[in-house]
């Protein structure tokens, strides 16, 4: 969204974690990959893929767990897409174009995908999207208006991350989506919103077969939750083929895709727990891609000329959220003081090795209306101990730190960190959650600090401050509330003046950054590493790869 990582990953919700010695690796995870009937039936037409995780659910409304969002990615498409542009520091890559652009209408660069023209009302107040005609599903029903209105009832009935979506673009009820005609759907809000057009390129919000999913669920279950965690519906270039959780999801190319079929005919993306084996695997030619890799085998998988290794900046961002609601972290001085005692450069250098940046924000900082001016947490112990003292913590405290189990680079910060505040008088136990439950964890908020990464999938100030940061949000992990961000945010979702959005925007992270509801750990930039004949890699800002784009 969120959603979700990276050169870390907390959402790895798996049960079943395979456990392989990294030098046995490609002997234990080859036979199974040969399984798959034709996998390699002909030379190129299949694409192998060593992931952290298989999908936990295929329900974008309820999972942004890992995997799952390579899978929404395949399965669906929604209305439109940003324009791709090249990559300024990859010359074999393409990024989405997240610019604002003042003579571009809503100020996105913007392509369709399953709407082939739409119109923004010089209000800010309504948008009219005409559908693609003859667009089949992965179940043959014809796309139509009646589908987007039913996705989006479906997001207003079962609320959690689709309540989210409604919200931050201003839409009050279901009545507000109108079907015009059977190819024309309307959005239709109160006040002006920026995000009425951009928000239909975000990968979760795609479009369903609202004619299976109906047949499906029945009365009993009338938004198809079962049907849809396990199967998909959509209108996507690929079809869930195989999905045996914890060994591997299985994607065939749909010849009938409006856009074409895909150069890559099979995806076989395997679970392979650890970034070792998965960095093996790829060595030894056995898989096409090896996703989440350490920074120090990022380093040394350069070295190897069958291999091409890319790593850009990204949307991604990594933090220790600091619930507001459990003592002392209510305290800002408390929040500021772990701030002050965190060895961010030290971070950067040895766990990262350089391949990330400095958390020196609350939003993505390749995002439009960032601001990087209200850091001022630099390393500085007599800084923290101050703070503590000026909360009536002086004599420092006693908290925990829950990290994920299946994240390369949470246990080295989470080990660095407790040797520093342990010189504040700040006792720290390290708490290792394994990577299926970790997400459980975040979600449940009754942790006094816990890791968490993430990027907000809208390249917008409104959207990325309103996901993490309105008192209202689900994904207000860290409890914090300020009336006065709550009124900004507000504000900026009901303007389609980009001048003060961004005024709005640069006072809400100067509020936010001074309140420190967040230890700001680093921006960690985004890698692919695969074979060096594998072609067409675009990095997305959701943090995920898109199979179609890819060939030899």
């Amino acid at each position: 969204m969120s959603n979700f990582s990276r050169l870390s990953f907390p959402n790895l919700n798996r049960r079943n974690v395979l456990q392989m010695a990294s030098a046995t690796a490609a002997a234990a995870v080859m036979p199974r990959i040969l399984d798959i009937p034709g996998a390699f039936a002909q030379a190129g037409s299949t694409l192998v893929i060593a992931a952290p995780a298989t999908p936990q659910s295929l329900d974008c409304n309820f999972d942004v767990s890992l995997g799952t969002f390579e899978a929404i990615a395949a399965l669906y498409d929604g209305l439109l897409g940003f324009e791709k542009i090249p990559d300024s520091g990859a010359p074999d890559a393409r990024r989405e174009d997240i610019a604002f652009h003042a003579d571009k209408m809503g100020g996105v660069n913007m392509v369709g995908k399953l709407a082939e023209k739409w119109e923004l009302d010089p209000s800010g107040k309504r948008a009219v999207f005409t559908l693609r005609q003859g667009v089949k599903s992965n179940w043959g029903n014809e796309l139509t208006a009646e589908d987007v209105r039913w996705t989006w009832n479906r997001a207003f009935e079962l609320g959690a991350l689709g309540a989210f979506y409604t919200a931050v673009c201003g839409l009050k009820s279901p009545d507000d989506i109108k079907v015009e005609d059977k190819y024309v759907v309307s959005f239709n809000v109160a006040e002006p919103n920026p995000l009425l057009l951009k928000i239909h390129t975000n990968l979760y919000t795609p479009v369903y077969d609202s004619v299976k999913c109906k047949a499906e669920g029945g009365t009993d279950d009338p938004w198809a939750r079962k049907f849809i965690e396990n199967n998909s519906a959509g209108f996507g270039p690929y079809q869930l083929a195989q999905l045996t959780r914890g060994q591997q999801a299985v994607f065939q190319a749909r010849p009938d895709y409006y856009g074409g079929k895909p150069a890559i005919d099979t995806v076989v993306f395997k679970e392979v727990p650890t970034s070792a084996s998965r960095v093996q695997l790829l060595q030894g030619g056995a898989v096409d891609i090896a996703q989440y890799l350490q920074p120090l085998e990022i380093i040394s998988m350069k070295k190897v000329p069958t291999v091409a290794v890319e790593t850009v900046p990204a949307s991604f961002m990594i933090w220790i959220e600091l619930n507001a609601k459990i003592a002392p972290f209510d305290n800002v001085d408390v929040r500021r003081a772990m701030n002050f005692a965190f060895p961010q450069q030290e971070v950067i250098k040895a766990v990262y090795q350089d391949l990330a940046s400095p958390l020196n924000g609350c939003m993505p900082n390749i995002y439009p209306g960032f601001a990087g001016d209200f850091y001022s947490y630099e390393h500085n112990l007599d800084k923290a101990k101050e703070l503590l003292a000026k909360a009536g913590q002086g004599s420092g405290f006693k908290t925990s730190l829950a990290y994920n189990a299946g994240d390369p680079v949470q246990e080295p910060i989470a080990i660095i960190y407790q040797s520093a505040l342990r010189k504040i008088g700040v006792e720290v136990e390290l708490k290792k959650v394994p990577a299926g439950s970790f997400y459980n964890f975040v979600t449940d908020r009754k942790q006094p600090m816990i890791f968490y990464v993430d990027s907000p999938w809208c390249p917008d100030p409104g959207y990325s401050l309103t996901l993490y940061f309105d008192s209202k949000s689900y994904v207000n992990y860290s409890n914090y509330a300020n009336a006065d961000v709550d009124k900004l945010l507000a504000e900026m979702a009901a303007t389609a003046d980009e001048k003060l959005r961004l005024e709005k925007a640069k006072e809400a992270q100067k509020i936010i950054m001074d309140e420190a509801p967040w230890t700001f750990v680093s921006y960690p930039n985004y890698t692919m590493a695969r074979k060096a004949d594998l072609k067409g890699w675009t990095y997305y800002t959701s943090n995920n790869i898109r199979f179609q784009d890819f060939s030899r």
